[in-house]
């Protein structure tokens, strides 16, 4: 069965990570029938597609580590992605510091044109220090690098919309620039942007369209969106939010919560603790101590981004429960990793994502009543 997602705009949107970085989505030595490869990549944009999903999310990383010896660079190989797609939005991961605006402004706008409006970024503000020494990149402190995050934002609207474009920031500085032709999306295209830290807020509830977040509670992103949305309100600025979600639907609650088990006991420590290192350094470096992975146990750290805790792992009519649960607390979109990516894209299309929307349209419609 397959899904078209051409619903109403309210509907909750569906995203999955691009394995265009070697070593899967968890830090374990358990089997993962994923792969980096371009054909395996092909196969599984146009899987995805069928099934239902809204965007893809292709990462960024200049380093071997924790896995991932192998990289793909993400502008470019989410263009190769769209080239065999129709209607999936790639959403390219930007870091800046590598990725000067002028640069990503004409990448973007060009890719735009080639795809009819399909290409994204998501602006990663850097939580690998490792990652920038090795490269000859300055590490910033914590709120600065979301501060140059800002900047580049700004400038990337500015460049997308204006002409004669003029901008006087710390980090980017532009005169009387004109980039032509302008991207097709209109105002410009959706600029994604991740964190939990104060200052990662901040910055999405004044310049970004979407705001990631990594695994959580209800109650805990809801604390979180709630503040957002707050801020985002006094400048009259709308910002979606996204959500970070580890995926194990299974036939049976035993099945999945088995296989859990299995991830977490076969779990690679010594990797493990190394990436808990290197991120909870980034997450303690906020001033309030909140950034993401600050708060991180040995078991959410086994999936890269905390998805376990958002805890989407059971039958498809409890995940579905659960993903309009999250709805119900304010989030748009559910980024969502696989262990055995291709076939179980495949099976939550088919399981899951039907239930979703009959849940969002019972709601709907006893909310009308």
């Amino acid at each position: 069965m397959t899904l078209s997602t051409q619903s109403a705009d309210d509907a909750i949107k569906f995203a999955y990570w691009v394995p265009n970085v070697s070593g899967g989505l968890v830090v374990s030595t358990i089997e993962q029938r994923t792969d980096w490869s371009l054909d395996y990549n092909v196969r599984l944009a146009q899987t995805a597609e069928r099934a239902g999903f809204d965007y893809a999310l292709s990462q960024i990383r200049f380093t071997a580590g924790y896995g991932a010896e192998y990289q793909h660079e993400p502008v470019s190989f989410s263009q190769a992605l769209l080239q065999v797609t129709t209607r999936l939005k790639l959403i390219a991961a930007i870091l800046p510091g590598p990725w000067n605006p002028a640069v990503v402004a004409k990448q973007i706008a060009t890719i735009d044109h080639i795809s009819n409006g399909r290409i994204a970024i998501n602006v990663v503000s850097g939580w690998f220090k490792g990652e920038f020494t090795a490269i000859g990149e300055p590490w910033l402190e914590h709120d600065e690098r979301y501060r140059r995050s800002r900047e580049l934002i700004e400038a990337l609207k500015g460049i997308w919309t204006q002409d004669n474009f003029t901008y006087r920031g710390d980090f980017y500085r532009f005169n009387n620039y004109t980039l032509s032709p302008k991207p097709v999306q209109k105002p410009h295209p959706e600029i994604f942007q991740g964190g939990s830290s104060r200052a990662a807020r901040d910055n999405a509830a004044s310049v970004s369209d979407w705001y990631f977040t990594n695994g959580n509670t209800p109650e805990g992103l809801k604390e979180q969106i709630d503040d957002i949305r707050e801020k985002a309100a006094k400048t009259n600025h709308k910002v979606k939010i996204g959500v970070n979600a580890f995926v194990i639907a299974r036939d049976t609650e035993e099945e999945a919560k088995a296989l859990l088990d299995d991830i977490i006991r076969h779990a690679h420590v010594e990797a493990v603790h190394a990436f808990g290192d290197a991120v909870k350094q980034a997450g303690n470096a906020s001033p309030e101590k909140e950034g993401n992975w600050a708060k991180s146990t040995f078991e959410d750290l086994v999936q890269y981004n905390d998805g376990f805790r958002t805890n989407l792992i059971g039958t498809p009519q409890q995940i579905a429960e659960r993903i309009v649960e999250l709805k119900s607390v304010g989030v748009d979109l559910v980024l969502a990793g696989f262990l055995h990516v291709i076939e179980e894209v495949e099976y939550f299309g088919e399981k899951v994502l039907p239930l979703v929307r009959e849940l969002e349209a019972a709601r709907k419609q006893a909310a009308a009543a």
